[in-house]
């Protein structure tokens, strides 16, 4: 067999340490998703979305506590709750959904994630809230999945130098 030449000649009695494991290729550099439009824009619109969730929300409640014949009387339903219950659960909700959707549109970190948990808690507060309004509840659940989505991809803060002008 012939011998390949090398670029640098092996070492013939002392270890020389690794290239591959010297201190500039010890990490990989961190991945970033790339921004895109879309996800900007969802993460707007899942800010509004919170917004008129809680003040839609707060009317609800408002309603359930004025009056309780607005809503049907469920009969037996394994998660019975009255609907005084349903108002003041749905008030505050309302008034903290609002909160964090107004937080959301202007930018800050912790209605994001404030935003994925009242928007998980809106999930299962709208399935236990499906025998007094069904068609409502089911579009509900679907713009909550859609809000976490959109608050849990959108991504991170723009620095004023990674623009493009």
């Amino acid at each position: 067999m012939t011998q390949q030449p090398h670029a640098t000649q092996p070492p013939t009695g002392e270890q020389q340490p690794s290239r591959a494991w010297d201190e500039t290729h010890r990490t990989a550099p961190a991945a970033t998703a790339p921004d895109t439009g879309w996800q900007t824009g969802g993460l707007v619109f899942a800010g509004v979305l919170m917004l008129v969730n809680g003040v839609v929300a707060v009317l609800q409640g408002i309603s359930a506590l004025a009056a309780d014949d607005v809503y049907d009387v469920v009969g037996d339903y394994v998660y019975k709750i009255n609907l005084t219950g349903w108002g003041v659960i749905l008030l505050c909700l309302g008034t903290l959904a609002a909160a964090v959707g107004a937080g959301i549109l202007k930018g800050a970190w912790w209605a994001r994630m404030a935003g994925i948990f009242l928007a998980s808690l809106g999930m299962v507060f709208h399935f236990l809230f499906l025998p007094y309004q069904p068609v409502w509840s089911v579009l509900m659940v679907a713009i909550d999945f859609f809000v976490i989505w959109a608050l849990a991809t959108a991504p991170g803060e723009v620095k004023p130098t990674d623009r493009a002008d």
